[in-house]
């Protein structure tokens, strides 16, 4: 299988599949507890139909949109992601330089592993900072602070992970950073010996946000260690609102759910909320994004910016969540697969298909712009 036969989200899963070690993989792939929550996000969309109109002289698309104060060229951006480089030697680089071809906003990770300093000097597209809230409140201003310093766009506090969530697959194989594997997983590392001399020859797998304030050698700090020993489960509003003032920009809650919560967040100043429930990797049984997008819009749509992720696979869910109201569509897993697949050229093919969907989709709905889309498209099936 090559990258030219990928067609749509299942094929680059495959090809990931095929090249990276079955640990590795499952940490992509996976999600917690049973992952009712990771299967309920893509089945959420099949709830609601699109109703296109005819006839409406469909000649030219504009896909753009304005989402945090950026304009976009695609109403999908690249949501960040942890230890990219794992995956492919080009990480994040590859990601960037995908999304600035495309024109659209990706996301640099706390846990990524590559500086947000040197993707802010090579790429001028929109660029969002997912940030962890730590225990040490000084590391957190520094964090910030450093941030600011290198032209981040958009501060992107996640707040759905106080604690980790109980990924099973990554228990049963000994995924962590540094590799502490079972014995199964370091048998499925040896049946993909291209990753490994792919990994050796390229250089030091490093999380350059983090490096400077936390040793994560050594004493093998596990990424779930990390979320259960370094980060604040009392995160609270207050902390949050202090946040948004010593940021004074776009500011934005990543892991909203809750309609009040949405509303709350823009009661201190925030400027935006991603619905998310971290791809299912967190409380599984959580609600879905797009389930929860008509009662938060309601409730808190005209004082902030609503985007949402999680289970988009096609250019039809992107419109369906623009019609609902949302104003940009976050992919995780779906740059990720491709990331690993194929680098650079991967997730440019990626985001292409789904550039090439979404502009079929709305000459089939009749819309000429984004803004032409409502909820007079859809109809509960």
């Amino acid at each position: 299988m090559r990258l030219q036969d990928c067609h749509n989200f299942h094929d680059f899963r495959e090809l990931a599949r095929r090249r990276l070690p079955g640990p590795i993989f499952n940490y992509i792939d996976g999600a917690a507890d049973d992952e009712v929550t990771y299967r309920k996000n893509t089945e959420s969309f099949s709830k609601v139909d699109l109703v296109p109109s005819v006839l409406k002289g469909v000649r030219e698309v504009d896909l753009s949109v304005t989402a945090l104060g950026q304009k976009l060229a695609l109403p999908i951006y690249c949501s960040p992601t942890a230890l990219q480089r794992l995956f492919h030697h080009q990480g994040e680089r590859a990601v960037a330089a995908a999304a600035a071809k495309y024109g659209t906003m990706f996301g640099v990770s706390s846990l990524g592993t590559v500086s947000l300093e040197e993707l802010r000097q090579q790429y001028d597209n929109p660029q969002a900072y997912q940030f962890y809230f730590h225990k040490d409140r000084g590391l957190n201003r520094a964090m910030m602070q450093r941030a600011k310093e290198a032209g981040v766009n958009v501060m992107m506090l996640t707040v759905d992970s106080i604690t980790g969530g109980n990924r099973e697959r990554d228990l049963r194989t000994g995924f962590s950073i540094p590799f502490k594997l079972t014995l199964g997983g370091m048998i499925q590392f040896a049946l993909k010996p291209a990753w490994g001399l792919n990994y050796l020859t390229h250089e030091k797998f490093t999380l350059p946000q983090l490096d400077e304030h936390i040793d994560m050698s050594g004493g093998a700090l596990s990424i779930g260690r990390y979320f259960t020993e370094m980060l604040d489960p009392a995160m609270n509003w207050d902390d949050v609102a202090e946040m948004v003032r010593e940021w004074d920009g776009e500011f934005c809650l990543k892991g909203v759910i809750s309609a009040e919560d949405a509303a709350t967040a823009a009661s201190i100043g925030c400027t935006g909320v991603v619905l998310s429930n971290h791809g299912g990797r967190q409380l599984d049984g959580s609600r879905t994004a797009f389930d929860q997008l008509d009662e938060v819009l309601n409730k808190a749509g005209d004082k902030l910016d609503i985007l949402m992720d999680g289970g988009v696979q096609r250019g039809t869910h992107v419109l369906k969540a623009l019609s609902m109201g949302a104003k940009a569509v976050g992919i995780g897993r779906g740059y990720l697969y491709p990331l690993a697949a194929a680098g650079q050229a991967g997730v440019e093919r990626a985001l292409e298909l789904m550039k090439t969907e979404i502009e079929r989709d709305m000459r089939l709905m009749g819309a000429r712009s984004v803004s032409e889309l409502s909820q007079e498209n859809l109809r509960g099936s």
